[in-house]
């Protein structure tokens, strides 16, 4: 949460932590929603004080890949949800109960078939959940990664 100050009109922090908060994108029918889902989580970041540094674009790369993936193998994506706190979680909700499979073995020099790897390889970890409407594909970051700056990948 940011404070207007009164002199300059520049934004001041008000102190209030992040933790908790919660910020959902429905994408059901939208065009372009990789992108709309990127500016959306770049706001977040930004807003919450994560942005400017390597881990921020590596949260923005997952994003990418698990709307990329719900469009490409689950029919399309239903919503986005980010969420801060100890962790920053991003979950892509779809309306199908398969859960993702990796490729067994994609191709350096072809696209197609690295999205999970990717994932795998920028998260802290990633899952699924499945629920009565389809599944959400997770991934998180710690926040101090966020914080510090730091990529170190896994």
């Amino acid at each position: 949460m940011e404070t207007i100050g009164p002199e300059t009109g520049d934004p001041l922090r008000t102190g209030l932590s992040v933790a908790g908060q919660r910020r959902r994108l429905a994408l059901s029918g939208v065009r372009g929603h990789v992108a709309k889902g990127r500016d959306f989580t770049r706001q977040a970041l930004q807003d919450w004080g994560w942005d400017g540094n390597a881990t921020a674009e590596d949260a923005l790369l997952l994003v990418s890949e698990l709307l990329t993936n719900a469009s490409l193998h689950a029919g399309g994506c239903v919503e986005l949800a980010l969420t801060a706190g100890e962790v920053l979680r991003i979950e892509v909700f779809d309306g199908t109960t398969t859960p993702p499979r990796r490729h067994p073995s994609p191709q350096r020099s072809l696209p197609g078939g690295h999205g999970l790897y990717i994932v795998e390889r920028l998260s802290d970890r990633w899952g699924t959940v499945t629920h009565e409407n389809g599944k959400a594909v997770w991934a998180e970051i710690e926040s101090s990664r966020l914080t510090s700056g730091r990529s170190t990948g896994r």
